[in-house]
């Protein structure tokens, strides 16, 4: 249990963020229900800036998934989904989200009073980050009779090749004649070329707000990380995000001149890698502070970093963006990659979280902790869960292993890669 005293005091920018989630949110349902406005759905690492350009409101339903991990209430919709044929072993966003669309609710109407999910006008996937991610929105292509299309991510990329990025950039440009049929706007790249400036610029600000992490204390943890980058995934390509991440900085500059801890008296630091267990994302941050353990980065936080997106050339920067996505990478380039930010946030000790239905967010089942800790000497522990289905995750077992690697990691010297 935490102790009150002990708890950090939360961020004075979550305010800021709750408005203007439900402003966010509020336009989302005036265009869902005036059709003053096209409404695309897009898959969290896709495209948006082209969707922004052609006029669409833009929905992300991985969001929701999120949204129905957090609230615990996603294993309840979960069985609707599978007597609709969906394996309940397969993405839990997928499941918990189509499940609670076939009973008629969503904790957006609670949270936002949202009536129901906004209806799409067109789908928009891009695989590179889940191959399921277009199984999820041929479900709502068949109920709503809309339109769907998308871009086929190479995958297992040890380096991104002029054929794999020839391939996305071919596949944007055919998507276009579709946008400009469904929203009724003309393709205009200077219009593409400021969101994907906008883009660039929430880009820099979160690498910025992710790169505190650096810091010893740390003014923001992983679970901290995961309520703030909202803006990163359904502002991107919005004025607001840059505007909400400027006011955090800024935040973040005077919590590090004042020596505030986000975890009181900081002991190991650790490195969290996969999908966040939404619906236990607070008893793990109060386990965290209780055994004075601050989990300081992600793999999972960093994927809403697009550091190739340029203004000047914005489909192919688009297109080179997508390439570069953690998921679509090979072992050795994601072992090179958790290396580094290993070193740069002077970590000692990495979690990683086996999510029983997302396979594409997994990276303990070919044996990287193993490699990891024979190649750099750093202590890795696996606890298996899930991100949404709860069913899947032992609190008991969780909080034992994880209080016994802790044990661990006190009984040998301190040390950081």
């Amino acid at each position: 249990m935490v102790n009150p005293k002990n708890s950090p005091q939360p961020l004075k920018s979550t305010k800021e963020l709750k408005t203007i989630l439900r402003r966010y949110f509020s336009e989302l349902e005036e265009a869902s229900s005036t059709g003053s406005r096209k409404i695309a759905w897009c898959t969290s690492i896709g495209p948006c800036e082209l969707l922004h350009a052609m006029g669409f409101e833009v929905y992300y339903p991985e969001n929701h998934g999120a949204l129905l991990g957090a609230t615990r209430t996603a294993t309840d919709y979960i069985s609707f989904a599978a007597a609709a044929g969906y394996s309940p072993d397969i993405c839990s966003y997928l499941t918990s989200d189509i499940g609670a669309f076939l009973k008629g609710t969503t904790p957006l109407t609670q949270a936002y009073g949202m009536k129901s999910v906004p209806k799409a006008d067109i789908l928009f996937y891009n695989n590179n980050q889940c191959r399921e991610v277009q199984d999820w929105f041929k479900f709502y292509a068949r109920k709503w009779q809309v339109p769907i299309i998308g871009i086929n991510s190479p995958r297992v990329l040890d380096e991104v090749k002029e054929s794999h990025l020839n391939s996305v950039i071919n596949q944007i440009t055919d998507l276009i004649p579709t946008l400009e049929q469904i929203s009724g706007i003309k393709f205009d790249m200077d219009k593409l070329s400021e969101a994907v400036r906008i883009s660039k610029e929430c880009t820099i600000r979160w690498r910025k707000v992710l790169e505190y992490a650096a810091y010893s204390p740390t003014p923001m943890t992983f679970f901290d990380h995961c309520i703030h980058m909202a803006p990163a995934v359904i502002l991107r390509g919005k004025q607001e995000a840059l505007d909400y991440y400027d006011h955090l900085l800024d935040e973040l500059s005077h919590a590090v001149d004042n020596g505030v801890a986000d975890v009181p008296e900081e002991g190991h630091r650790i490195y969290w890698d996969g999908m966040p267990i939404w619906g236990k994302l607070r008893m793990l941050s109060d386990l965290m502070i209780d055994l004075q353990i601050a989990i300081v980065a992600s793999t999972y936080c960093n994927s809403w970093i697009f550091d190739a997106l340029d203004p000047k050339n914005p489909i192919e920067s688009m297109a080179l963006a997508s390439l570069e996505c953690f998921n679509v990478r090979s072992e050795d380039y994601k072992e090179t990659y958790i290396k580094e930010w290993l070193a740069f946030c002077r970590v000692g000790a990495i979690i990683f979280h086996d999510a029983k239905t997302c396979p594409y967010n997994t990276n303990s089942r070919f044996a990287m902790p193993m490699r990891l800790k024979d190649n750099l000497g750093i202590p890795t522990l696996v606890i298996h869960g899930d991100l949404n289905d709860l069913r899947c995750f032992s609190e008991e077992q969780a909080r034992t292993n994880i209080e016994a690697f802790v044990e661990q990691l006190e009984e040998v010297p301190s040390s950081t890669v």
